[in-house]
């Protein structure tokens, strides 16, 4: 019955890794249905709320259609960004908590391996490319 803090999506409806952010003096964590979300948020410069914790989902260990606990530390997991394997609003960040296995997934989906501090604001952008479609 987890829903996502931005849109309030079910956590459990959708495949790909989750993420949770703990912030200093909350009762609860904010959840979110993708790592690209969570990244959005953590990185957004508005951002002032002091973050305790975060942690997403070891997806080599975790089903990636069906991902359930596999908590880790999200500031020492690894990430692939540009895989084909797609999360609950498209394209995301798988996340690892070894890069032996994050190294795999790039073998079998492709992608390209990424460190958390790594992670810039224009890599996360949540508008799914629609402001920057020039077609019209």
């Amino acid at each position: 019955g987890t829903s996502c803090s931005l849109d309030g999506m079910l956590l459990a409806d959708y495949p790909g890794p989750k993420a949770q952010i703990h912030y200093r003096g909350a009762a609860q964590p904010e959840w979110f249905c993708d790592t690209i979300e969570m990244f959005n948020i953590y990185l957004n410069p508005e951002q002032a709320r002091g973050v305790a914790a975060i942690y997403v989902q070891d997806m080599g260990k975790a089903d990636w259609e069906q991902p359930v606990g596999n908590w880790i530390d999200a500031r020492s997991a690894f990430y692939v960004f540009g895989s084909k394997r797609l999360g609950s609003m498209g394209p995301t960040a798988a996340s690892f908590a070894t890069e032996a296995d994050a190294n795999a997934f790039i073998g079998e989906n492709g992608g390209k391996l990424v460190r958390f501090d790594e992670v810039q604001a224009d890599m996360v952008v949540l508008d799914g490319g629609a402001l920057h479609d020039q077609s019209m």
